[in-house]
């Protein structure tokens, strides 16, 4: 296992890629070896309590017990394996148990609809179907639809697995770069499912370089909410975490009252680690004033935010609430994921997105003209391009889908825009295809959501364009917390004058609602695609 640099955090040093581990169930393998009894992987019990758990030797036999149950179900190397999953011991048996047997794990969401789900098993074609279905009802119906039966092991759990299924094997590489560890399907609004095929690499040098950056070691106890599903649970906090010969607390869906209670140790020992999208810091700061309580989190010595843009204002509201910095970052799916990520050596009072991963290149191209432009220089804005060993192999036989993302030198387009300061720090701008143009002025969503969350009332907002005849509106949406006896209402009216003097004309919503709570994935990520209909349909209603 390679270390990324020397110290315990901070900046860190590209690692030696010839040292890397051949395959991610080696992590287990290594701790197995040499921490067997320390905790691996705890499930969260009653009230708050900690409930089942497995140290790294249980955890060895689970992925032992999985390994033979996919064997029994014809899986071998090439072939996928879907994992209907929500965060528990047996996703990670099951993950681990491919990679054992040289197969794919395509971990796809329980939470999904059944359309959604059929999509994926079409396309990707597995030999089998993994649901946990005793910590989500909805891979229970999914397996129920399937035909999925139940397995259990006292070392893994319980299972619905269906195997045997009509498959064709991909090749199998023998080397990390090649091999895919995990396929996941992106989530665009319409159309067909896109793959994204993440090799051992991909994902271990994010597990590696990025847990080396937040100083992660075996001492850590991390808060495990970020769907092992989605690439950011998966590579940064899960497989970071194993790596490092931490602890992770496996919870499968978000709750702010559990995680104040993990954070004050309430019935466990405390967090050390959380990694969250914004929403997640905005609903806990929003349950703590709702129940009256104090935030505890005696332990915690690093906490993030990513999935989405993170406004200053909130980011300032967190840290002086936790009394700790609230670190950054940014990636994508088809990057497995991180990009970048700030520092916990250099605290920032600004927005950055952090300077790249060490090891990575980045380029900022002109949306408008294909020209890279000078790096370094603030008012130079261009979609974000990077190239290095955490870029996607493709997606799933679609060879057309691929080559439009990754050019044939490597360079993969993210269709985020950003700018550089001179320090080589970057700052993400919004999404190409979310930049409003109002009037012929380009109008950022970040820089409108931040003047409405400078309002003391105002918890979250999201902002979207909605097309009119020759132009773009800006609506906003906003939640709110509970105002105070005697408080005025905050309406519309009042949140537009808020904001009036803090934006240009062209850039102050025409129309803003205040909703209970935003659409949002199983990650928390704020649903763009959902607000933009939405806008429609309240926009036509007058």
């Amino acid at each position: 296992m390679t270390p990324a640099g020397e110290g315990r955090e901070g900046r860190v040093a590209a690692p030696d890629l010839s040292r890397f581990p051949r395959r991610i169930h080696e992590i287990v393998e290594r701790w197995r070896q040499e921490r067997p009894q320390a905790s691996a992987l705890v499930e969260p019990g009653a009230d708050g309590r900690q409930g089942r758990s497995l140290d790294f030797a249980g955890l060895g036999r689970a992925v032992d017990a999985a390994a033979e149950a996919l064997r029994g179900a014809g899986v071998r190397g090439g072939d996928r394996v879907l994992i209907l999953n929500e965060n528990a011991i047996p996703t990670a048996a099951f993950l681990f148990a491919c990679s054992r047997l040289d197969a794919w794990a395509v971990l796809v969401n329980a939470r999904l609809a059944a359309p959604e789900v059929d999509r994926i098993l079409a396309h990707c074609e597995p030999r089998a179907l993994v649901c946990t279905h005793e910590v989500s009802p909805e891979a229970a119906a999914h397996g129920a639809r399937h035909g999925a039966a139940e397995l259990r092991d006292p070392d893994f759990g319980a299972v619905l697995l269906r195997g045997h299924l009509a498959a064709e094997p991909e090749p199998v590489e023998e080397g990390n770069a090649g091999q895919v560890a995990a396929m996941i399907y992106t989530s665009g609004t319409t159309g067909r499912p896109k793959g994204v095929m993440l090799t051992h690499r991909n994902v271990l040098y994010v597990a590696i370089v990025s847990g080396a950056q937040r100083g992660l070691s075996p001492a850590d106890r991390v808060y495990a909410v970020l769907p092992i599903s989605h690439v950011f649970g998966l590579a940064s906090t899960f497989l970071g975490t194993l790596h490092a010969g931490g602890c992770l607390l496996l919870v499968p869906r978000f709750d702010p009252a559990h995680l104040a209670a993990a954070l004050a140790g309430e019935g466990q020992p405390p967090v050390t680690v959380f990694q969250g999208v914004p929403a997640m810091y905005a609903r806990l700061l929003k349950h703590l004033a709702g129940a009256g309580r104090a935030l505890k989190a005696p332990a915690l010595r690093y906490m993030s935010a990513g999935g989405a843009p993170l406004d200053i204002d909130w980011k300032r509201q967190i840290e002086a609430r936790f009394g700790l910095a609230l670190n950054n970052g940014y990636g994508l799916t088809e990057a497995s994921p991180t990009v970048s990520q700030t520092l916990t050596g250099e605290p920032r009072d600004d927005d950055s997105i952090g300077p790249p991963l060490p090891g990575l290149q980045i380029r900022l191209v002109d949306p408008a003209t294909g020209a890279a432009l000078e790096p370094g220089r603030p008012e130079a804005i261009g979609e974000l391009w990077l190239r290095g060993p955490t870029v996607m192999k493709g997606y799933f036989r679609d060879a057309e889908a691929s080559a439009a993302a990754v050019t044939p030198e490597g360079w993969l387009k993210t269709g985020d825009l950003a700018r550089q300061d001179p320090d080589g720090y970057l700052f993400l701008v919004g999404r190409a295809k979310e930049l409003i143009i109002r009037g012929g002025f380009n109008v950022y969503p970040p820089e409108v959501e931040t003047a409405l969350n400078a309002h003391p009332r105002v918890t979250h907002s999201a902002v979207v364009g909605r097309p009119v005849k020759g132009d773009e509106e800006v609506v906003a949406f906003v939640e709110l917390a509970p105002g105070k006896p005697g408080e005025p209402p905050v309406d519309e009216a009042a949140l537009k004058a808020f904001v009036h003097d803090q934006l240009a004309p062209y850039k102050r919503p025409q129309r803003i609602f205040v909703v209970d709570s935003m659409p949002a994935s199983a990650a928390g990520k704020i649903q763009k695609h959902r607000l933009a209909a939405l806008a429609e349909e309240l926009c036509a209603e007058g």
